[in-house]
């Protein structure tokens, strides 16, 4: 290349990487200032550091094209906060931060109780919320947002759910890790549909590692329930979680008051109880009982002194006839002639008593050795599956 040349190569690079309009903080009143007077296509680098006391912002609005970005100037030390809220906000991202310390939930995103006008394009990335209060507390909670990706987070000991979502719609959570926390590590409810949890990594996620459905206050649905129709309303709807690893909890997976629900391709190892709940929380003749569940090409691993109700908990007021199992591999390490679960209904092509072999399952490597028999199933078999 010339030289000529590859000067103006460097030249347009550095136009590339000086663009942005980046405004760099270093404490927390510069990033309170920062925040409220931020501008689409800005990004707010914050410096290392402790960021403590309260912080909440409203009407922080980018767009599809210029989007505001809140990250962290050095992603290997990530600055540290106490707990954010974010109000009615469009078209951020957030990423490379620490939320620890905190007195309520980690990070709060909501439509500030306009429910027909919900938060909307938002990405949480790379973000770290290390412990909250017990109780009723939550890693990450996102009521009335739509559009939004939680990607390559970690939310450890956490009080509540790791992550939880009222009224929450269209929405992506990938590769993050759960590893003991309080309730659960994953809840949609309150009307939240069409939300994929994916390659996830959930240890000791709480009593329910995803509870897909729940129980909610009839006055926080989004869609208000006049909106949604008559005697056909539900917690949640059209929610899939697959080619994640569960280890441990008292049921990996829990469908509680859900219209149609998919749960494909994952691993769950050791459950303490469970491997799946079929409830109905919310008792109401305009309620569908907990219905349409799918559970197919799963890989569960469990001992028989852990084990009640042949692995399946159905509850009252449900409609556990409306569930398919299929391709599901079931394996007892201590009694493996006592593999085969009792479901709610009659599965295709299971697999009962076969050893899956995973290449080091004490040491948590749940991934199949070359020779196991299992490899069409397990949550290292998604890709295949997405034709990846």
């Amino acid at each position: 290349m010339a030289p000529g040349i590859l000067l103006s190569v460097i030249a347009a690079a550095l136009v590339i990487v000086l663009t942005p309009q980046d405004v760099r903080v270093s404490n927390a009143a510069e990033f309170r200032q920062a925040v409220a007077n931020a501008k689409p296509g800005q990004r707010i680098l914050v410096a290392p550091g402790e960021y403590r006391g309260g912080f909440g912002f409203s009407g922080l609005n980018g767009t599809s094209e210029r989007k505001i970005v809140i990250a962290g100037a050095e992603p290997t030390n990530r600055p540290r906060f106490s707990g954010i809220q974010f109000s009615r906000i469009s078209h951020v991202e957030i990423r490379d931060i620490v939320i620890d310390a905190t007195t309520g939930n980690g990070i709060n995103i909501d439509d500030g109780g306009s429910i027909d006008q919900p938060s909307h394009h938002v990405l949480l990335e790379n973000v770290f919320v290390l412990e909250t209060p017990k109780g009723n507390i939550d890693g990450i909670k996102l009521s009335g947002v739509g559009d939004f990706q939680v990607k390559g987070c970690t939310i450890e000991r956490w009080g509540g759910s790791g992550i939880d979502m009222v009224g929450c719609h269209r929405g992506v959570i990938e590769g993050c890790t759960f590893q003991n926390g309080g309730d659960n590590g994953v809840q949609g409810k309150g009307g939240t549909s069409d939300v994929v949890v994916r390659r996830c990594l959930f240890e000791n996620a709480g009593q329910r590692a995803v509870n897909l459905g729940g129980s909610t206050g009839m006055q926080f649905f989004r869609p208000a329930l006049a909106k949604m129709p008559a005697n056909a309303k539900y917690e949640a709807k059209n929610l899939t979680v697959e080619g994640c690893i569960f280890i441990g909890s008292a049921a990996p997976i829990a469908f509680v008051g859900v219209n149609g629900a998919v749960v494909r391709f994952n691993t769950i190892y050791m459950p303490e109880r469970w491997a799946v709940r079929i409830l109905q929380e919310t008792v109401s003749p305009e309620f569908v009982p907990s219905r349409n569940g799918v559970f197919t090409d799963n890989i569960v691993v469990f001992r028989s002194d852990k084990w009640a109700s042949g692995g399946v908990n159905v509850g009252p007021n449900t409609a556990p006839q409306t569930f398919r199992f299929e391709r599901n591999w079931w394996y007892c390490t201590d009694r493996p002639a006592n593999s085969t679960p009792q479901l709610s209904t009659k599965e295709t092509n299971g697999t009962y008593g076969t050893d899956p072999q995973f290449v080091d399952a004490a040491n948590g490597d749940l991934r199949l050795k070359p020779t196991s028999p299992a490899q069409g199933a397990g949550a290292g078999a998604l890709n295949s599956a997405l034709g990846g």
